[in-house]
């Protein structure tokens, strides 16, 4: 009888339209990825770059707005090559699908506030970056990485309230009975001033999406009304046990710490490889000189590769991070039927993968499989057998 009480929670098979929809966005991905890096080749080896600092200097003579003139022209140029990809890739397979809800002009919108803020923030980066090559040419990618410290932190700061609205609207849940279930379990997880806001992404999308932004006076967990209204309370009481798990295990400071680590390395791997490449291109390139913000390009390119190198590592212990985040949501909540259930209905309206491809997992997906999810969750019941919680010491009250 205790048996059937609780009967697994079956992993789903994939439909063909799941597995088109994989490897259909999976093979879009690589292509972005190397046109990425190609994009910028181009512009680098044809002296595009030098000829964009040249128009740039005829505009104005005063270094910040040239570095911005130049900036701009670069980015439009490389977003207009960029374009025919991100717009197959973002809108016209999300329809294929029946997985977007987005208008082209929401989507056209949206990708010109994001070059806007894109731009702003390269800005900022640069302005540091090509400072720092001219005054400490041996040591700039050391003073570099540790400016880039302040600058991430920063941005996490302010991401949660200044830039995610500018994309969608975040409002207070519309039910409030389920709100004040999930404002107790934030107090029993002791997460102090914890601020739940629903963002409407159903104008976009028909995904399902939570996630959390944001720390200190910013942090909020963000539940999208497709999710609200796809799953039942206790699956949402569940995903958002999981996302509490971020704030309380320390998840937003470690993923802090770790684009840090890769900025750092980025920037050496740069300081080390551009001058040998600056000195047998210079023709083509147009500079003689790492410092010369024709170079921008260059240094995209070499920071790029370091971070794809490192994506295996980095998704891996990402991976990690969530399955204990899984295992948090289990314990606060006691309720791995909800847990499984969820993670059953993100497959299947997300037209994902229950098992997806091993090397395609590891390089991609920072997220455990949603079939190891699904049988972890199953599985996982120490609260039964009287064994003590992992993360019971975070946990107040009943």
């Amino acid at each position: 009888m205790h048996e059937l009480l609780h009967l697994a929670v079956a992993v789903p098979e994939a439909s063909e339209k799941a597995i088109s929809y994989y490897y259909a966005k999976n093979t879009l991905w690589a292509v972005g990825l190397l046109w990425g890096i190609a994009v910028p080749a181009l512009v680098l080896f044809t002296g595009w770059s030098a000829r964009m600092r040249d128009a740039a200097a005829r505009v104005s003579s005063r270094w910040a707005v040239h570095l911005f003139l130049y900036l701009l022209i670069y980015g439009a140029v490389t977003a207009v090559l960029a374009l025919p990809v991100a717009y197959y890739d973002e809108f016209v397979l999300e329809h294929d699908f029946a997985l977007s809800n987005q208008s082209f002009a929401k989507w056209a919108t949206d990708s010109a506030i994001a070059f806007v803020v894109g731009t702003i923030i390269s800005y900022v980066f640069l302005l540091g970056v090509y400072r720092l090559l001219a005054r400490s040419p041996k040591r700039w990618w050391l003073y570099m990485g540790l400016a880039s410290i302040p600058i991430v932190v920063l941005l996490f700061l302010v991401t949660p309230i200044w830039i995610e609205p500018l994309f969608n609207k975040f409002g207070p849940m519309k039910d409030r009975a389920l709100e004040a279930k999930i404002l107790a379990l934030a107090d029993r997880a002791g997460i102090e001033g914890s601020r739940v806001f629903e963002v409407e992404k159903s104008e976009d999308t028909k995904k399902l999406n939570a996630y959390v932004s944001g720390f200190f006076d910013t942090k909020r967990i963000v539940l999208s009304d497709t999710l609200i209204k796809a799953m039942d309370e206790k699956e949402v009481l569940f995903v958002m046990g999981h996302e509490m798990a971020h704030y309380v295990l320390g998840h937003v400071w470690s993923g802090i710490v770790v684009i840090c680590t890769l900025v750092f390395l980025a920037l050496y791997a740069t300081h080390r490889l551009a001058h040998r490449l600056i000195d047998r291109h210079r023709a083509r390139f147009g500079f003689d000189r790492l410092e010369d913000m024709a170079s921008w390009p260059l240094v995209n390119i070499l920071m790029s590769l370091v971070f794809v190198v490192a994506l295996p590592i980095v998704n891996l212990y990402f991976r990690h991070g969530e399955h204990e985040a899984d295992r948090f949501g289990l314990e606060i909540t006691q309720d791995s039927d909800a847990a499984a259930r969820a993670f059953v209905k993100l497959n299947s309206v997300n037209l994902a993968l229950a098992r997806p491809n091993a090397f395609l997992h590891a390089i991609r997906e920072s997220h455990p499989t949603l079939a190891e999810r699904i049988e972890f969750a199953n599985t996982y019941r120490p609260w039964e057998r009287g064994e003590r919680l992992k993360y019971q010491e975070h946990f107040s009250g009943k």
